[in-house]
């Protein structure tokens, strides 16, 4: 495996940054995960732009303008010599001094490209589906840390992910400090109920993730009527599907949330036909390679 750091590649044995990289030492800097499917990058321009206005949030100047960053990463991938692959983006505030302050990181920010496959869930549970549970650790409201923001501080879904595995799950519900769903820990989450499909707004504290939104306009164009509006766990326990969303997920349905069964048990006609279609979309929107 060949590692992307700074315009180079280094084997992965030996592909390092210095331990005073604020990106390390404080989770300084932003992220993307990315995936390519049959050498077609999904999404691409999109989670490009996405990492500019993280960085731009955070007041973080990237070295590359986003056409260098896109033939960087199409690089990555051949070098490696991957037609399918998971690839996290990853750029940092770059080397520094041991206080907070990014006035004191010498030089550029650190720009690093892995590529590799990635398999996040088992594949009996696309099938079968998958059983969440609502942890307490509630996501981080904007004021905080704007979850728009994919940053690489990212203790707050890890914290939540703990409590998920320490209760025997794969994966957790967040609620906001309202008591709202927000997003799992690393996924959108989405629901149906009378035939018509609920996603929480982004004002509730979820992410505009990439895969929520090819979801929200497949759903679009078959005529599903879809919405990004508020709603409780009491609705999500009685609703009729509910599934989750992500780069590195997919599509998985959801068939039991704090203990409740959702529906009927079983993946739902209308998640399954939305992963159909969602198949078919990522053989054609992206940039080949």
């Amino acid at each position: 495996m060949k590692i992307y750091i700074n315009g180079k590649f280094y084997d992965k044995d030996n592909a390092k940054i210095s331990v005073f990289d604020h990106g390390l030492l404080y989770g300084d800097g932003v992220f993307e995960g990315i995936r390519a499917y049959n050498k077609l990058v999904f999404k691409l321009d999109e989670h490009i732009s996405r990492l500019y206005e993280s960085a731009h949030s955070i007041m973080l100047k990237i070295p590359l303008n986003k056409d260098q960053l896109v033939k960087a990463v199409i690089q990555t991938l051949k070098i490696n010599k991957l037609n399918d692959a998971y690839i996290r983006l990853i750029v940092t505030r770059g080397e520094g001094d041991l206080g907070l302050d990014p006035r004191k990181c010498f030089g550029k920010a650190s720009v690093i490209i892995i590529a590799d496959k990635v398999k996040l869930y088992p594949e009996n549970l696309y099938k079968n589906g998958m059983e969440i549970i609502t942890v307490s650790t509630t996501r981080n409201s904007h004021s905080a840390l704007n979850p728009q923001i994919k940053s690489l501080n990212y203790l707050n879904n890890i914290l939540a992910k703990i409590e998920a595995v320490h209760l025997g799950y794969e994966e957790a519900l967040m609620l906001n400090d309202s008591g709202y769903v927000a997003e799992c820990t690393g996924d959108n989450v989405f629901m149906i109920s009378e035939n018509e499909l609920y996603t929480p707004p982004e004002c509730m504290g979820a992410l505009r993730g990439v895969t929520r939104g090819a979801v929200l306009k497949v759903a679009r164009a078959a005529k599903i009527p879809t919405h990004e509006h508020v709603f409780t766990r009491h609705e999500l326990y009685t609703a009729e599907e509910c599934f989750l969303t992500g780069t590195a997920a997919e599509i998985i349905p959801i068939v039991k949330v704090d203990g409740r069964v959702i529906g009927s048990g079983k993946p739902g006609k209308m998640t399954l036909e939305l992963m159909k279609k969602f198949h078919e979309l990522t053989k054609k929107d992206g940039v080949k390679y």
